[in-house]
């Protein structure tokens, strides 16, 4: 028996890894969040158990987990984005530990670096920035850490859509250029992405109204994205991949 913490990517299902389709594809029962892509869920063998984690807190699904194992079946826990990534796959890994249940991680591609990319947006870029720093938008205990707002870096907020109006003025209390472009991505690398570009001072109110989830990047990166589309027609740099 074995736990694998299995990452199914930012949302299209092309984007699992050839290991944790693998995995998905024999396993005995597969634990799959909300959010992960339903053409994921059906790669499961068909006499497999498939129970979304829907409704469960985090103690609820490390008790599952341990449960399921400890009938001897072979478990994946199929996690959006990456476990390690904002995933909480640390707490399961330590609850299963102590629980001295075999598990192994497999990481997915996080949506740290794939839905920029979608969007047309380089974390990175050579004279633009060289340095990324990754935030959720919200903590245990409420409060996000937001030190410092540096020139030449790239911001990048997890969960903080709904927050991001408030975000976006304690950046610029901290001294970010209120004229620092900013890119709200809704449900990146899926058919119904959606982008929204804007000055950190306006973006909360362009991305009013956007759905979840979505990512936020913020810093002159984000003004490369007009010039790698192209002629400027609406258009996306990704393409969803049928799962092989």
């Amino acid at each position: 028996m074995t736990v694998w913490l299995v990452g199914a990517g930012p949302g299209d299902p092309g984007l699992i890894t050839a290991r944790g389709l693998e995995l998905v594809r024999r396993c005995d029962a597969l634990v799959y969040d909300r959010l992960v892509a339903p053409e994921l869920v059906a790669e499961a063998p068909a006499d497999a158990l498939t129970i979304s984690r829907d409704g469960l807190d985090q103690q609820g699904i490390n008790d599952l987990l341990i449960d399921l194992a400890s009938q001897g079946l072979e478990v994946v826990r199929l996690k959006g984005g990456d476990p390690f990534v904002f995933g909480r796959g640390g707490e399961e890994a330590l609850a299963l530990a102590e629980a001295d249940v075999p598990f192994e991680v497999v990481p997915g591609v996080s949506a740290l670096a794939a839905v920029p990319a979608a969007a047309g947006i380089p974390l990175t870029h050579r004279g633009v920035s060289a340095q990324v720093r990754v935030v959720s938008g919200r903590s245990a205990d409420g409060e996000v850490e937001l030190d410092r707002a540096a020139a030449g870096e790239t911001l990048v907020l997890f969960m903080a859509l709904n927050q991001l109006g408030s975000l976006c003025e304690r950046l610029l209390a901290l001294g970010l250029d209120p004229g620092t472009p900013a890119a709200v991505i809704s449900r990146g690398t899926c058919p119904d992405q959606e982008v929204v570009v804007a000055e950190v001072g306006g973006i909360a109110a362009a991305a009013e109204g956007l759905p979840g989830p979505a990512l936020v990047v913020v810093g002159e990166v984000v003004g490369l994205r007009e010039r790698l589309r192209g002629s400027g027609e609406e258009s996306q740099l990704y393409f969803s991949q049928p799962v092989g």
